[in-house]
């Protein structure tokens, strides 16, 4: 089992929710998310006043899954959220140590589905 965590822009969402349903990935968290990597962000000024935004919007997806699903659910991310440009994002692909479905019980590989 894995624990794929990805962050993208939030403008490509709808993109990268698509390409996963394609993979047959229907199952995932969604929340928002600030941060910032290699843009750094970037200054604004308010009434006269400048600052310095650091902290980027971004969307955290995060899917448990099995490890037969792995390389398609990345493609999938990869696929959606790629513009080319910095701050298209990161995945982080961790081993899930176990997974219990509250409903039933049922624990690891068939908790996931």
């Amino acid at each position: 089992m894995r624990l794929v965590v990805a962050y993208i822009q939030p403008h490509k969402l709808n993109d990268v929710k698509q390409a996963l349903y394609k993979a047959d990935v229907h199952k995932m968290s969604v929340t928002n998310a600030l941060g910032c990597g290699e843009q750094q962000g970037y200054q604004e000024s308010y009434r006269g006043i400048k600052f310095e935004v650091n902290l980027l919007k971004k969307v955290r997806i995060e899917i448990a899954i099995n490890e037969e699903f792995v390389e398609q659910t990345v493609a999938a991310i990869v696929d959606g959220a790629r513009t080319g440009q910095i701050g298209d994002g990161k995945i982080f692909v961790s081993d899930l140590q176990d997974c219990i479905r509250i409903r039933t019980g049922e624990r690891g590989k068939e908790a996931i589905g």
